[in-house]
Protein backbone atom coordinates (compact mmCIF):
# COMPACT_ATOMS: atom_id res chain seq x y z
CA UNK A 1 0.00 0.00 0.00
CA UNK A 2 2.87 2.28 0.84
CA UNK A 3 4.98 0.99 -1.81
CA UNK A 4 3.96 3.44 -4.09
CA UNK A 5 3.84 6.71 -2.21
CA UNK A 6 6.58 9.71 -2.84
CA UNK A 7 8.02 11.31 0.38
CA UNK A 8 6.05 14.72 1.44
CA UNK A 9 8.23 17.84 0.77
CA UNK A 10 8.64 19.28 4.18
CA UNK A 11 6.99 22.04 5.71
CA UNK A 12 9.51 25.22 5.26
CA UNK A 13 8.77 26.73 8.64
CA UNK A 14 9.51 23.40 10.32
CA UNK A 15 12.36 22.52 8.53
CA UNK A 16 13.36 26.22 9.98
CA UNK A 17 12.99 25.50 13.46
CA UNK A 18 14.98 22.40 12.63
CA UNK A 19 18.35 24.07 11.60
CA UNK A 20 17.50 26.79 14.40
CA UNK A 21 17.78 24.00 16.60
CA UNK A 22 20.54 22.37 15.24
CA UNK A 23 22.71 25.66 14.94
CA UNK A 24 25.17 26.40 17.85
CA UNK A 25 25.89 29.27 17.67
CA UNK A 26 25.48 31.48 21.07
CA UNK A 27 24.02 34.62 19.38
CA UNK A 28 21.28 32.87 17.30
CA UNK A 29 17.59 34.78 16.52
CA UNK A 30 14.65 33.23 15.88
CA UNK A 31 12.25 34.88 13.53
CA UNK A 32 10.74 32.55 12.19
CA UNK A 33 8.03 30.55 13.87
CA UNK A 34 4.37 32.16 14.91
CA UNK A 35 4.03 31.79 18.53
CA UNK A 36 4.30 34.81 21.46
CA UNK A 37 7.65 34.69 23.00
CA UNK A 38 8.55 37.00 25.88
CA UNK A 39 11.97 38.63 26.89
CA UNK A 40 13.63 35.44 27.68
CA UNK A 41 12.42 33.49 24.34
CA UNK A 42 10.17 31.63 26.14
CA UNK A 43 6.21 31.15 25.13
CA UNK A 44 4.96 31.06 28.82
CA UNK A 45 1.61 29.77 30.75
CA UNK A 46 -0.84 32.90 31.22
CA UNK A 47 -1.36 33.46 34.85
CA UNK A 48 -4.82 33.37 34.33
CA UNK A 49 -4.77 30.54 32.15
CA UNK A 50 -2.86 28.08 34.82
CA UNK A 51 -5.44 29.72 37.89
CA UNK A 52 -8.29 28.70 35.17
CA UNK A 53 -6.55 25.29 34.55
CA UNK A 54 -6.51 24.41 38.27
CA UNK A 55 -9.76 25.52 38.69
CA UNK A 56 -10.82 22.96 35.39
CA UNK A 57 -9.24 20.08 37.05
CA UNK A 58 -10.32 20.04 40.68
CA UNK A 59 -13.70 20.64 39.22
CA UNK A 60 -13.72 18.28 36.36
CA UNK A 61 -16.25 15.37 37.53
CA UNK A 62 -16.26 13.67 33.74
CA UNK A 63 -14.29 12.87 30.66
CA UNK A 64 -17.38 12.00 28.55
CA UNK A 65 -17.78 14.11 25.38
CA UNK A 66 -19.23 17.14 25.55
CA UNK A 67 -20.90 16.99 21.78
CA UNK A 68 -20.67 17.79 18.32
CA UNK A 69 -21.10 21.65 18.90
CA UNK A 70 -18.60 21.52 21.91
CA UNK A 71 -18.25 23.45 25.14
CA UNK A 72 -21.64 25.93 24.65
CA UNK A 73 -20.47 27.90 27.41
CA UNK A 74 -17.17 28.83 25.73
CA UNK A 75 -19.04 29.25 22.20
CA UNK A 76 -21.19 32.15 23.74
CA UNK A 77 -18.54 33.64 25.22
CA UNK A 78 -16.25 33.62 22.37
CA UNK A 79 -18.66 34.85 20.25
CA UNK A 80 -19.07 37.76 22.40
CA UNK A 81 -15.58 38.49 22.43
CA UNK A 82 -15.25 38.48 19.02
CA UNK A 83 -18.78 40.42 17.67
CA UNK A 84 -19.54 42.16 21.30
CA UNK A 85 -21.58 41.92 23.72
CA UNK A 86 -24.83 43.13 21.70
CA UNK A 87 -24.68 41.24 18.42
CA UNK A 88 -28.04 39.25 16.74
CA UNK A 89 -28.07 36.26 18.81
CA UNK A 90 -31.11 35.77 16.21
CA UNK A 91 -28.95 35.22 13.40
CA UNK A 92 -25.68 34.01 14.48
CA UNK A 93 -24.50 30.39 15.74
CA UNK A 94 -20.90 29.59 17.17
CA UNK A 95 -19.06 25.72 17.09
CA UNK A 96 -16.33 25.13 18.93
CA UNK A 97 -14.23 23.71 16.50
CA UNK A 98 -10.10 22.37 17.32
CA UNK A 99 -7.98 25.44 16.46
CA UNK A 100 -8.52 28.33 14.02
CA UNK A 101 -7.38 25.98 11.50
CA UNK A 102 -9.86 23.28 12.00
CA UNK A 103 -12.37 26.09 11.52
CA UNK A 104 -10.91 27.25 8.63
CA UNK A 105 -11.23 23.76 7.16
CA UNK A 106 -14.94 22.96 8.58
CA UNK A 107 -16.14 26.08 7.26
CA UNK A 108 -14.58 25.54 4.00
CA UNK A 109 -15.93 22.38 3.80
CA UNK A 110 -19.42 23.74 4.26
CA UNK A 111 -18.94 26.67 1.75
CA UNK A 112 -17.54 24.09 -0.59
CA UNK A 113 -21.21 21.96 -0.37
CA UNK A 114 -23.21 24.77 -0.50
CA UNK A 115 -22.26 25.95 -4.16
CA UNK A 116 -21.40 23.98 -6.84
CA UNK A 117 -17.49 25.20 -8.28
CA UNK A 118 -17.44 27.75 -5.47
CA UNK A 119 -14.82 30.33 -5.12
CA UNK A 120 -12.38 31.80 -2.43
CA UNK A 121 -10.39 35.11 -2.92
CA UNK A 122 -7.45 35.67 -0.78
CA UNK A 123 -5.48 38.09 -0.43
CA UNK A 124 -2.13 38.12 -1.89
CA UNK A 125 -0.03 37.29 0.40
CA UNK A 126 -1.78 35.16 2.80
CA UNK A 127 -0.77 33.01 5.47
CA UNK A 128 0.45 29.99 3.39
CA UNK A 129 -1.83 27.14 5.36
CA UNK A 130 -5.22 29.18 3.73
CA UNK A 131 -3.90 27.73 0.30
CA UNK A 132 -3.95 24.01 1.24
CA UNK A 133 -6.76 24.03 3.54
CA UNK A 134 -9.24 25.55 1.39
CA UNK A 135 -8.04 23.58 -1.60
CA UNK A 136 -8.36 19.96 0.20
CA UNK A 137 -11.86 21.39 1.07
CA UNK A 138 -12.75 21.28 -2.23
CA UNK A 139 -12.82 25.11 -2.83
CA UNK A 140 -11.52 27.15 -6.18
CA UNK A 141 -8.92 29.57 -5.00
CA UNK A 142 -8.49 32.93 -6.62
CA UNK A 143 -6.00 35.75 -5.26
CA UNK A 144 -6.53 39.66 -5.10
CA UNK A 145 -4.50 42.11 -4.46
CA UNK A 146 -3.30 43.39 -0.57
CA UNK A 147 0.01 44.40 0.15
CA UNK A 148 2.43 46.46 -2.33
CA UNK A 149 6.14 45.19 -0.57
CA UNK A 150 8.03 48.15 -1.52
CA UNK A 151 5.88 50.77 0.59
CA UNK A 152 4.87 48.31 3.44
CA UNK A 153 1.46 49.60 2.57
CA UNK A 154 -2.29 48.41 1.71
CA UNK A 155 -2.65 47.97 -1.45
CA UNK A 156 -6.55 49.32 -0.70
CA UNK A 157 -7.95 50.39 -3.93
CA UNK A 158 -6.47 47.93 -6.12
CA UNK A 159 -7.80 45.12 -3.54
CA UNK A 160 -11.13 47.09 -3.85
CA UNK A 161 -11.25 47.52 -7.98
CA UNK A 162 -10.37 43.71 -7.47
CA UNK A 163 -13.23 42.86 -5.55
CA UNK A 164 -16.06 44.88 -7.39
CA UNK A 165 -14.82 42.73 -11.02
CA UNK A 166 -15.51 39.49 -8.67
CA UNK A 167 -18.66 37.35 -9.66
CA UNK A 168 -21.61 37.74 -7.38
CA UNK A 169 -21.86 35.14 -4.67
CA UNK A 170 -17.96 34.49 -4.13
CA UNK A 171 -16.80 34.09 -1.12
CA UNK A 172 -13.54 36.86 -0.20
CA UNK A 173 -11.24 35.73 2.46
CA UNK A 174 -10.33 38.59 5.18
CA UNK A 175 -7.98 38.75 7.70
CA UNK A 176 -9.89 40.40 10.74
CA UNK A 177 -6.56 42.20 12.04
CA UNK A 178 -2.75 41.71 11.87
CA UNK A 179 -2.51 40.41 8.87
CA UNK A 180 -0.31 37.82 8.40
CA UNK A 181 1.85 37.63 7.12
CA UNK A 182 2.58 41.17 6.38
CA UNK A 183 1.16 42.89 9.66
CA UNK A 184 -0.72 46.10 7.18
CA UNK A 185 -4.13 45.94 8.37
CA UNK A 186 -7.04 47.71 7.11
CA UNK A 187 -8.35 51.03 8.95
CA UNK A 188 -11.68 51.18 10.32
CA UNK A 189 -13.09 53.69 7.30
CA UNK A 190 -11.17 51.08 5.10
CA UNK A 191 -13.43 48.19 6.49
CA UNK A 192 -16.77 50.24 5.76
CA UNK A 193 -15.81 51.20 2.31
CA UNK A 194 -15.21 47.55 2.09
CA UNK A 195 -18.40 46.41 3.38
CA UNK A 196 -20.07 48.49 0.99
CA UNK A 197 -18.87 46.48 -1.87
CA UNK A 198 -19.22 43.13 0.03
CA UNK A 199 -23.13 43.97 0.34
CA UNK A 200 -23.42 45.83 -3.27
CA UNK A 201 -21.70 42.73 -4.91
CA UNK A 202 -23.04 40.10 -2.94
CA UNK A 203 -19.76 38.96 -2.20
CA UNK A 204 -19.99 36.09 0.89
CA UNK A 205 -17.45 37.64 3.88
CA UNK A 206 -15.01 34.42 5.56
CA UNK A 207 -13.13 36.22 8.42
CA UNK A 208 -10.09 34.51 9.68
CA UNK A 209 -9.20 36.10 12.81
CA UNK A 210 -6.15 34.62 14.80
CA UNK A 211 -4.89 37.62 16.80
CA UNK A 212 -7.61 40.22 18.69
CA UNK A 213 -6.03 42.05 21.07
CA UNK A 214 -2.18 41.53 19.60
CA UNK A 215 -2.96 44.92 17.76
CA UNK A 216 -4.50 48.14 19.13
CA UNK A 217 -6.57 46.52 21.68
CA UNK A 218 -9.24 43.49 21.98
CA UNK A 219 -12.41 45.90 21.19
CA UNK A 220 -10.18 47.99 18.46
CA UNK A 221 -8.58 44.88 16.75
CA UNK A 222 -12.53 43.64 16.22
CA UNK A 223 -13.89 46.95 15.30
CA UNK A 224 -13.93 45.96 11.18
CA UNK A 225 -15.53 42.58 11.98
CA UNK A 226 -18.14 43.84 14.11
CA UNK A 227 -19.35 46.36 11.50
CA UNK A 228 -19.61 43.71 8.88
CA UNK A 229 -21.47 41.79 11.41
CA UNK A 230 -24.30 44.76 11.33
CA UNK A 231 -24.29 44.93 7.55
CA UNK A 232 -24.07 42.00 5.82
CA UNK A 233 -26.61 39.41 5.51
CA UNK A 234 -24.27 36.50 5.47
CA UNK A 235 -21.05 35.72 6.96
CA UNK A 236 -18.62 33.34 8.61
CA UNK A 237 -15.64 33.53 11.08
CA UNK A 238 -13.25 31.03 11.57
CA UNK A 239 -11.55 32.53 15.50
CA UNK A 240 -8.69 30.75 17.21
CA UNK A 241 -7.58 31.74 20.64
CA UNK A 242 -3.77 30.19 20.10
CA UNK A 243 -2.54 33.61 20.28
CA UNK A 244 -4.49 35.44 22.80
CA UNK A 245 -4.57 32.86 25.24
CA UNK A 246 -1.74 31.50 24.48
CA UNK A 247 -3.03 27.86 24.45
CA UNK A 248 -1.26 26.79 20.69
CA UNK A 249 -1.09 22.97 21.80
CA UNK A 250 -4.86 22.75 23.31
CA UNK A 251 -6.04 23.78 19.72
CA UNK A 252 -8.94 26.02 20.65
CA UNK A 253 -10.96 27.55 18.06
CA UNK A 254 -14.75 28.50 16.99
CA UNK A 255 -16.74 27.94 13.82
CA UNK A 256 -19.48 31.28 14.00
CA UNK A 257 -21.89 31.72 11.04
CA UNK A 258 -24.34 34.66 10.85
CA UNK A 259 -27.04 33.84 8.83
CA UNK A 260 -30.15 36.28 7.05
CA UNK A 261 -32.13 34.94 9.78
CA UNK A 262 -32.62 32.35 12.38
CA UNK A 263 -34.14 29.42 10.31
CA UNK A 264 -31.52 29.98 8.15
CA UNK A 265 -28.44 30.14 10.74
CA UNK A 266 -30.08 26.76 12.29
CA UNK A 267 -29.86 25.31 9.10
CA UNK A 268 -25.86 26.35 8.48
CA UNK A 269 -24.89 25.68 11.87
CA UNK A 270 -26.78 21.68 11.39
CA UNK A 271 -24.80 20.97 7.97
CA UNK A 272 -21.48 22.45 9.65
CA UNK A 273 -22.01 20.14 12.73
CA UNK A 274 -22.65 16.78 10.01
CA UNK A 275 -19.22 18.21 8.22
CA UNK A 276 -17.18 18.23 11.91
CA UNK A 277 -19.18 14.83 12.62
CA UNK A 278 -17.43 13.26 9.21
CA UNK A 279 -13.69 14.80 10.06
CA UNK A 280 -13.02 14.90 13.47
CA UNK A 281 -16.09 13.81 15.19
CA UNK A 282 -15.87 16.02 18.59
CA UNK A 283 -13.43 18.70 19.47
CA UNK A 284 -11.21 18.88 22.38
CA UNK A 285 -12.85 20.22 25.21
CA UNK A 286 -9.81 20.92 28.17
CA UNK A 287 -8.31 24.46 26.76
CA UNK A 288 -11.98 25.68 25.68
CA UNK A 289 -13.75 25.16 28.84
CA UNK A 290 -10.59 26.50 30.83
CA UNK A 291 -11.28 29.85 28.42
CA UNK A 292 -14.76 29.47 29.15
CA UNK A 293 -14.23 30.07 33.21
CA UNK A 294 -11.37 32.78 32.27
CA UNK A 295 -14.39 34.70 30.46
CA UNK A 296 -17.10 34.19 32.42
CA UNK A 297 -14.69 35.04 35.95
CA UNK A 298 -14.48 38.31 36.52
CA UNK A 299 -11.41 38.66 38.67
CA UNK A 300 -9.31 35.70 36.07
CA UNK A 301 -11.17 38.04 32.83
CA UNK A 302 -9.60 41.01 33.98
CA UNK A 303 -6.31 39.66 34.73
CA UNK A 304 -5.89 37.75 31.49
CA UNK A 305 -7.25 41.24 29.76
CA UNK A 306 -3.84 42.80 31.68
CA UNK A 307 -1.22 39.66 30.58
CA UNK A 308 -2.65 40.53 26.77
CA UNK A 309 -2.63 43.96 26.79
CA UNK A 310 1.11 43.76 28.27
CA UNK A 311 1.84 41.26 25.34
CA UNK A 312 0.76 44.00 23.09
CA UNK A 313 2.13 46.81 23.86
CA UNK A 314 5.93 44.87 24.23
CA UNK A 315 5.22 44.44 20.51
CA UNK A 316 4.80 47.64 19.89
CA UNK A 317 7.61 48.84 21.84
CA UNK A 318 9.88 46.17 19.75
CA UNK A 319 8.20 47.00 16.75
CA UNK A 320 9.26 51.08 16.75
CA UNK A 321 12.53 49.75 18.53
CA UNK A 322 13.22 47.82 15.45
CA UNK A 323 12.22 50.36 12.83
CA UNK A 324 14.30 53.05 14.67
CA UNK A 325 17.68 51.05 14.21
CA UNK A 326 17.10 50.00 10.73
CA UNK A 327 16.57 53.75 10.48
CA UNK A 328 19.49 54.48 11.70
CA UNK A 329 21.89 51.46 10.30
CA UNK A 330 20.35 51.94 6.81
CA UNK A 331 20.14 56.10 6.59
CA UNK A 332 16.75 55.55 5.17
CA UNK A 333 13.06 55.20 6.43
CA UNK A 334 12.54 52.43 4.62
CA UNK A 335 11.61 50.40 7.31
CA UNK A 336 9.35 52.95 9.00
CA UNK A 337 6.05 50.76 8.42
CA UNK A 338 7.74 47.92 10.43
CA UNK A 339 6.32 50.29 13.19
CA UNK A 340 2.97 51.00 11.77
CA UNK A 341 1.86 47.62 11.42
CA UNK A 342 0.43 45.22 14.07
CA UNK A 343 -0.01 41.98 15.44
CA UNK A 344 3.20 39.41 15.28
CA UNK A 345 4.62 39.77 11.92
CA UNK A 346 6.20 41.82 9.38
CA UNK A 347 7.22 41.11 5.60
CA UNK A 348 10.89 43.30 5.57
CA UNK A 349 10.58 42.84 1.88
CA UNK A 350 13.73 41.33 1.81
CA UNK A 351 15.30 38.33 -1.12
CA UNK A 352 15.30 34.77 -0.32
CA UNK A 353 19.07 35.57 -0.81
CA UNK A 354 19.68 37.97 1.91
CA UNK A 355 17.42 35.85 4.06
CA UNK A 356 19.86 33.21 2.95
CA UNK A 357 22.69 34.91 4.26
CA UNK A 358 21.14 36.51 7.30
CA UNK A 359 20.69 33.14 8.11
CA UNK A 360 24.59 32.01 7.31
CA UNK A 361 26.13 34.78 8.25
CA UNK A 362 24.61 36.22 11.36
CA UNK A 363 22.51 33.31 12.93
CA UNK A 364 19.31 34.99 12.76
CA UNK A 365 16.08 32.77 11.07
CA UNK A 366 13.45 34.04 9.33
CA UNK A 367 10.75 32.80 6.97
CA UNK A 368 11.84 32.74 3.05
CA UNK A 369 9.59 35.56 2.50
CA UNK A 370 11.69 37.57 5.17
CA UNK A 371 8.37 37.56 7.30
CA UNK A 372 9.04 38.63 10.64
CA UNK A 373 7.77 37.18 13.99
CA UNK A 374 7.80 40.96 15.77
CA UNK A 375 7.83 38.79 19.27
CA UNK A 376 10.85 36.90 18.64
CA UNK A 377 13.10 40.61 18.49
CA UNK A 378 15.55 40.25 21.50
CA UNK A 379 15.10 43.14 23.64
CA UNK A 380 18.59 43.87 23.81
CA UNK A 381 19.72 43.28 20.56
CA UNK A 382 18.02 44.98 17.97
CA UNK A 383 21.19 47.60 16.75
CA UNK A 384 22.74 44.24 16.35
CA UNK A 385 19.75 42.80 14.50
CA UNK A 386 19.55 46.42 12.54
CA UNK A 387 22.96 46.31 11.39
CA UNK A 388 23.20 42.68 10.34
CA UNK A 389 19.88 43.29 8.08
CA UNK A 390 21.74 46.61 7.16
CA UNK A 391 24.59 44.60 6.33
CA UNK A 392 22.75 42.65 3.52
CA UNK A 393 20.74 45.49 1.77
Amino acid sequence: MFEMMKKAEGDKILALMGLYRADTRPNKVDLGVGVYKDAHGKTPIMSALGKAERWQISHQASKSYVGLAGDVGFNDAITALALGQDYDRERVRSQQAPGGSGALRIVAELLAGSKEGATIWVSDPTWPNHIPIFSTAGLTIKHYPYFDADSGQVRFEAMIEALRAIPERDIVLLHGCCHNPTGANLSLDQWKELGSVLVERSLFPFIDIAYQGFGDGLDEDAAGLRHLAQIVPEMAIALSCSKNFAVYCDRVGAAILLGRNGDEADKAISQLALVARKSYSMPPNHGASVIRHILQTDDLHSEWQAELEAMRLRMLTLRTGLAESLRQHTNSDRFDFVANHRGMFSRLGLSLEQVEQLRLDHAIYMVGDSRINVAGLPDDGLEDLAAAIASVL
